[in-house]
């Protein structure tokens, strides 16, 4: 539940000249939606009540700022919160040993979760989010519907990629129905998944046009397309990463990520502890964001350690950026 310490973590921010902040993920009303500890709730009087508070912070600074909405489905580690009795829910079912590790979903499983983000969305927007982000990558819920590795189903949530799309799309019809037609909906999907990072969903563009197309028809305004490295081409023959390709097949506007204003990737600081990564240059970024490849840019590790990153950028000031290590994510800068 965010506390006063959440409420002036994003409040500094937003002051110091982010313009759109997507919060941490925050967990639907469902039973098993939370895989780890500490995880805020998006759900229940109390914590939207204190996400209002953050809300109110980040305007009265001229930011704005939409919930991350998340399941982790068939990650959750066993004995997560709230009710450490509930397995995890996801596309298949997995017992081991005569224990329910993962409970595969029905159709009434698939129905109560679709409404959950849906309420979520409301309470968003009910509260001056100014949109929503819906988690639908890294192997998490959404994502493992969508991948063969984990979906093996026989029914109409399986077999091909446009029936594995399924559940994503009666997800987004579902917060799209809710929320009207003119508040924003971002939608954030990876090629690669936390177990595997060589994973791909598509392998040619025209490939991820058919996978994205039907994704934006249902009511997504703006692709979050994730990735290691911003740098990295998706596809031979192109210098055009997964945001650029995303873009131009869909006329979409499109978010980047990946190793934003640092030298070194996430995974590095994951098997390294004592790791640390320097400021690295933007111009290659900002090259091709001037050449309209994407439309926005996600900062993450780099604004976790020094919330003055955009001030300090805009203000041509890069050699007083913070370097970044793991100790990091253990406070709220």
């Amino acid at each position: 539940m965010p506390n006063s310490k959440v409420v002036e973590y994003y409040r500094r921010r937003a002051a110091a000249g982010v313009g759109l902040i997507i919060t941490e993920g925050t967990t639907v009303n469902h039973k098993a939606s939370n895989g780890y500890p500490n995880v805020p709730q998006f759900f229940g009087e109390a914590p939207l009540a204190g996400w209002r508070k953050v809300v109110e912070a980040v305007h009265a600074e001229g930011g704005r700022i939409v919930p991350q909405l998340w399941h982790v489905g068939a990650v959750r580690r066993p004995g997560t919160e709230p009710d450490g009795s509930v397995p995890a829910y996801g596309p298949m079912e997995k017992v081991k040993d005569a224990q329910v590790l993962v409970h595969g979903m029905s159709k009434q499983d698939i129905d109560e979760i679709v409404a959950a983000f849906a309420q979520a969305a409301v309470d968003a927007k009910a509260m001056g989010m100014d949109g929503v982000e819906i988690h639908g990558a890294h192997g998490y819920l959404i994502d493992q519907f969508f991948w063969e590795g984990s979906n093996q189903r026989s029914d109409e949530y399986g077999g091909s990629l446009a029936n594995r799309s399924r559940f994503a799309l009666e997800l987004i019809k579902a917060v799209r129905a809710a929320v009207g037609p003119d508040y924003p909906i971002i939608f954030r999907f990876s090629q690669w998944k936390q177990q595997d990072y060589t994973a791909r969903l598509v392998q040619t563009p025209e490939a991820l046009g058919a996978f994205l197309q039907p994704l934006a028809d249902a009511g997504v305004d703006i692709f979050h397309c994730s990735t290691r490295r911003f740098w990295e081409p998706e596809f031979e023959g192109s210098d055009l990463n997964l945001a650029g390709w995303t873009r131009k097949l869909t006329g979409k506007p499109t978010i980047t990520v990946g190793s934003v204003g640092l030298d070194g990737e996430f995974l590095q600081f994951m098997v390294n502890t004592d790791k640390v990564a320097q400021p690295a240059s933007l111009e290659n970024l900002l090259k091709r964001l001037s050449n309209d490849e994407f439309d926005l840019v996600a900062v993450g590790r780099a604004l976790l350690v020094d919330p003055d990153w955009a001030l300090k950028v805009r203000e041509g000031r890069e050699q007083d950026i913070l370097p970044f290590s793991r100790d990091a994510l253990a406070t709220l800068a």
